[in-house]
């Protein structure tokens, strides 16, 4: 979940003129940004060996 004070560091960064579209993608990319590090911080990751094994099984 994202914070008050995350999203107004985000806008302040902003130039004067942006779109709501280029608002909406930064916000969903800092709210799955903080998803990810909260899943690494509770350990629901797994190892890069994992990940290519898996990648290997989809591609068959």
């Amino acid at each position: 979940m994202l914070t008050k004070t995350s999203v107004i560091e985000t806008i302040t960064r902003f130039p004067d003129n942006f779109s709501i579209d280029d608002l909406a993608d930064k916000m969903i990319l800092l709210e799955k940004i903080e998803k990810g590090m909260q899943d690494a911080d509770n350990g629901r990751v797994i190892s890069e060996d994992e990940l290519e094994k898996r990648i290997e099984e989809w591609s068959k």
